[in-house]
């Protein structure tokens, strides 16, 4: 851009104008985001419609919206089923902080590569198949059961050992998902930290993790989101949570419409999560493509 001839050091210079092509490139784009909206409002709306009379219009429609979606049922069980679902909040803010722990630490001793560490790294890997394996019900019967009934370890309500269920459980997810992390970093990052001094340990902690975290995040959070749905599990061990109270309602009322309820809740307390979690992924996705569109 050329400066006018009189303008001084200190004079600021106008910017100059878009070109006519750029103006219509950009009412273009306005244009096309317009009729983008209207066309996904539209078509929402169809559907919504469709599926709303199809399923209105069913033989059964009558009997299942008095079973499952009673307006006075869901009004009497929402509070119990909410005082409930903050028992849920709490278990699930601990397993979260036993998962982390746990799961990191199993995450390094299975990228530890001294022959030394053979018969923890052989631990680490029997552990993370074994709990990988075993669908988290029947880890919650193990645990919740059979080892208060060793006679060991004093009597524990029954949220505490659906907790260990669950951070015995997850953790192997979450081992494995930061291991591949882990190796995801490109070796010349590990001889880098090194050739500067960095011992092993801080390595991992200062240069190894922070990459193997922001690589994973998206699919770690979407174990959280698991997670979060599972601690609804804990009632099989007596634990009055949301689900259990929904339980309750159910037998009093003989309506299901206490489920839908909690299955509410639940989603309530899920969705603001996955929506960080989605727009994480897409900023990923961006800053790997810069900007483009494979």
């Amino acid at each position: 851009m050329t400066v006018p001839a009189g303008a001084g050091a200190g004079t600021p210079v106008a910017a100059s104008a878009p070109s006519q092509i750029e103006l219509e490139r950009r009412l273009y784009r306005r244009q096309r985001g317009r009729r983008s909206i209207v066309v996904s409002v539209a078509s929402t709306v169809v559907v919504i419609a469709v599926v709303y009379f199809g399923v209105v219009n069913t033989p059964g429609w009558a009997a299942v919206q008095q079973s499952f979606f009673d307006p006075q049922t869901a009004i009497d069980s929402f509070p119990s089923i909410l005082e409930g679902l903050w028992l849920n909040v709490r278990i699930l803010f601990f397993s979260a902080i036993g998962v982390a722990v746990f799961g990191t630490l199993l995450a390094v001793v299975r990228g530890l590569r001294n022959p030394v560490f053979f018969p923890l790294r052989m631990l680490a890997t029997g552990y993370t198949d074994l709990f990988r394996g075993l669908p988290l019900i029947i880890v919650l019967y193990l645990v919740g059961y059979g080892i208060p009934g060793l006679g060991v370890f004093p009597r524990l309500p029954a949220e505490v050992w659906g907790t260990i269920a669950i951070v015995l459980t997850y953790s192997s997810y979450i081992a494995e998902v930061l291991r591949a992390g882990m190796e995801a970093v490109h070796p010349s990052q590990r001889l880098a930290a090194r050739s500067l001094g960095l011992s092993h340990a801080k390595t991992l902690r200062l240069v190894v993790l922070p990459q193997a975290i922001r690589k994973v995040t998206p699919a770690l959070m979407n174990d959280f989101v698991s997670m979060q749905k599972d601690v609804g599990l804990v009632s099989i061990l007596g634990a009055v949570d949301a689900v259990r109270s929904a339980q309750i309602a159910q037998a009093e009322t003989y309506n299901f419409t206490p489920y839908f309820v909690a299955g509410l809740l639940f989603v309530v307390i899920s969705l603001p999560l996955i929506r960080v979690t989605d727009a994480i992924a897409r900023r990923q996705q961006r800053r790997e493509q810069i900007g483009g569109t494979v």
